[in-house]
């Protein structure tokens, strides 16, 4: 794992995935996201760690333009400006995190065996429950620290 702390854009596959958004073409960054979102949160197999990293990453810049929200990192985070998301990507931002820090989820897995864990778990909760306050966890496992 090439991560150096907990949070959403601290490690090397969230920090390349905002440059490549910042790369992209204005037009495209929306759709790189929602493409991110939808890949995990329909993820039906062993999810994997680059795939989970980039989805914590797509989730923290759907939050930022929650009204509840928080900016997104702003050292390794995106730099140029995002597109204001359809009301959908917070679904599929709950969804996919949900996916994240579920089994079998290689990410919650590492994170699991991590002294940090508890503290990425948290934020990941944190901001699943920004999105969508009123709505239950998917499965109790969510909650759950190993």
């Amino acid at each position: 794992m090439g991560t150096w702390d907990v949070g959403p854009f601290d490690n090397d596959t969230a920090a390349d995935f905002a440059g490549d958004l910042d790369e992209a073409a204005e037009g495209e960054r929306e759709r790189m996201i929602r493409r991110v979102l939808e890949r995990v949160a329909d993820a039906e197999d062993r999810l994997d760690t680059p795939d989970a990293e980039r989805a914590v990453a797509a989730a923290a810049l759907v939050v930022a333009q929650h009204p509840d929200g928080e900016p997104a990192c702003s050292v390794y985070g995106p730099s140029e400006p995002l597109p204001e998301f359809p009301a959908d990507f917070r679904t599929l931002a709950v969804e996919a995190l949900d996916q994240v820090i579920a089994e079998p989820s290689e990410l919650a897995e590492l994170w699991g065996e991590a002294q940090d864990g508890p503290k990425w778990r948290q934020g990941v909760v944190r901001l699943r429950g920004i999105l969508a306050p009123s709505l239950p966890p998917q499965e109790e496992t969510l909650f759950e620290i190993h």
